[in-house]
């Protein structure tokens, strides 16, 4: 099973070794999508863990009694298919190639369960089609 999460680290749990300790203590995986850390601030990463249903609870149940927030992400990508001219700039920058020109019509297709709701498509948008729900 997977989960998409955004983790709040408080300053004093910055230096911690979190992906270590949830593949070693867990067998949890974490695919760290984005990050913001750096010394003696709010840490955030937007994580996504994938392992046994009742091993990604147990080690959510940890972080949170290492003072970190945790909590599901529930943001999508969304396209407004008025205002996108199908220019194709933000399938260069997709990491996972959810966003894709068709090769036949030159239309815009958006394969929502590849996309990791990095962003990185929204500011590469000529036009401001794209957004997220939150």
């Amino acid at each position: 099973m997977k989960k998409r999460l955004t983790l709040t680290f408080p300053k004093r749990s910055v230096h911690m070794p979190i992906t270590y300790r949830l593949a070693k203590d867990f067998n949890v995986a974490a695919n760290i999508i984005r990050a913001q850390v750096a010394p003696n601030q709010v840490g955030k990463l937007v994580v996504e863990l994938s392992g046994d249903i009742d091993q990604l609870d147990e080690a959510m149940e940890w972080m949170r009694d290492q003072g970190i927030g945790v909590s599901l992400v529930s943001r999508e990508i969304l396209i407004d298919e008025e205002v996108c001219v199908h220019c194709g700039l933000c399938t260069g920058v997709c990491p996972t190639e959810s966003l894709k020109l068709d090769s036949q019509t030159f239309q815009l297709t958006f394969n929502r369960s590849r996309c990791i709701v990095c962003e990185q498509c929204i500011p590469t948008c000529p036009v401001q089609a794209i957004s997220t729900n939150l």
